[in-house]
Parts: structure tokens; sequence; C-alpha cells
């Protein structure tokens, strides 16, 4: 097996979600290349691989992002996986700045992922690597790409879809501990946002956790705060900011991949090898 090549994947996204997909990749013994946005938006960001684009290193559990600069250095950063063979190693993956995957002109991989979960498809196309997988709404399989992942918690999470698209989007977050959009915290005008709280910090309804120029944001529940913003981070009037987990007692969760990122990792994992075992 040593001797063969491995699989390449490239996830565009690198943000909590798709961090899940990596790791269940990478343990399976498959090359994967991550391709985000010059300054990614991700709120979980303890447990999100893009964090790698403004700190040039992060890990997540057993898996560390490594920003890359170019193809060349993408492959000495892959190269370092299949210097250790034993089930307890650390994986590291290549995090290139690449929005528009003008990596693809370079190399083809196997199978290509879309899990920027940006609601609506922003440029991935059927045409773009011999298999083709997406995340969520705003996709359709057979006309997008080949197979969409159900995202909607609930009973088809991580469903593969083959035909159509997914469960539209709601609008409304999964329910945890009984709240749903309460948990999420929203940005009350435009402008750079700073942390008066932190990742981990446990608040009160109504208090203050950062504050948007001379404008405050405040908690909608009590709760620890699972995910936060970058500070410095320009946002618009209504968009996602922080997270709050009304469980109190949950901070440890702060630094693990979610239920659901596992979830859609392993459905991802099945369909790439569904996409692998078809092209033989």
């Amino acid at each position: 097996m040593d001797n063969q090549k491995k699989p390449l994947v490239i996830v565009r996204g690198a943000g909590d979600i798709a961090t899940g997909v990596i790791q269940k990749l990478l343990r399976a013994g498959i090359d994967v290349i991550a391709c985000e946005t010059v300054k990614p938006s991700a709120i979980r960001r303890y447990v999100a691989l893009c964090e790698a684009v403004y700190e040039g290193r992060w890990q997540v559990e057993d898996i560390i992002g490594i920003k890359a600069m170019n193809l060349d250095h993408c492959k000495q950063i892959m190269a370092l996986n299949h210097q250790q063979n034993k089930p307890e190693k650390t994986y590291q993956i290549p995090i290139m700045i690449d929005p528009q995957l003008d990596l693809l002109k370079q190399i083809k991989p196997d199978v290509l992922i879309d899990a920027i979960l940006a609601k609506k498809n922003l440029g991935t196309r059927m045409d773009m690597a011999s298999g083709t997988i997406a995340l969520g709404p705003g996709f359709s399989a057979g006309e997008d790409v080949q197979i969409v992942i159900e995202t909607m918690r609930g009973h088809d999470l991580g469903r593969l879809v083959f035909d159509g698209p997914t469960i539209p989007n709601t609008g409304d977050p999964g329910i945890i501990g009984g709240y749903g959009k309460e948990r999420v915290i929203r940005a009350p005008a435009a402008g750079a946002f700073y942390g008066i709280h932190k990742i981990t910090d446990v608040v009160d309804q109504g208090e203050i956790v950062g504050k948007i120029g001379d404008v405050y944001v405040t908690a909608g529940i009590t709760g620890a705060i699972r995910g936060m913003i970058r500070d410095g981070y320009m946002v618009t009037k209504g968009f996602k900011i922080a997270d709050i987990d009304p469980r109190r007692d949950q901070q440890k969760n702060c630094f693990l991949i979610s239920d659901k990122a596992r979830t859609i990792g392993g459905a991802a994992l099945e369909a790439v090898m569904m996409l692998l075992a078809a092209a033989k």
C-alpha cells in the first residue's frame, strides 16, 4: 500500500465543518489540500483549520494546518504524513489562500469537495475534478456536483444525495440545550468587531460580550461562548459574530470537533470512497 499513489482531495474551505471532513480524510490515508479566502470568517475558530491563514500554523485535535505558499510547499507538507505509520500520529495539511481555485490550473485532484457552507454555490463545477462533492444547500446533485451531503441536523444529517438538492436552508441554527436562533449573536451594526469576552467565557443573558465602534454587542442567552469572530474583523449589520452554548459547563467542547462536523466528515469520506471506486 505504501508504494501506491495516494488519492488527492482538494477541500474548498477550512472552517469547523470542513475541519471535521479533513480529519476523516487524512485518517483514511488520503492526501488533502484546503483552499481558503484571504480573511476567513470562522466563528468556532478553535476548531477551524482556517486559523492557519492568520497564525501560519493551527492545530485542531490531531490535525495541524500549515499555511502554504504554493503547490511545491503543499507537496512538502503532505509528504510529512507519509513519514509516520501509526494510528495515533498527527497529520499535517496545507492551507492555501486560493478562493478562486487557481491551484486547479496546476493539478487535478481525484475529488473536489466544496465545504464552504455559504448556502449557495460560489463557483464549484462538476468539471473541476474527476469526482465532485458539496456540503449543504445551494447545490444540486447531478447538476452542480455529483454528490451533495445533507447538513441539516436531524434524521437525515450526513445523508448522501445523488439527484437534486438537499433540504432547503431554513436560516435557523440547530437546537442545543433547547435554544436555536437565540444562541447566535449577530452584528447590531457594521464595522470592526472587538471582543470584550473570549471563547470559553461563561456570560449571562444581556451581558456585553464585545463592541463594534460605539455599539455594544450583548449575549442573547446565558451560557459559554463557543465561538467568536476574530478581533478587528469587518462585519456588516446582521453578520454572525458569535455563538453561545447554553450548557455552561461545556467549555471543553470549544476545543473539540463537533458531533455535526464528525457526522458530515464521515459522510464525505463515504462519498469520496464511492467516487474513487467508480473511477477505477
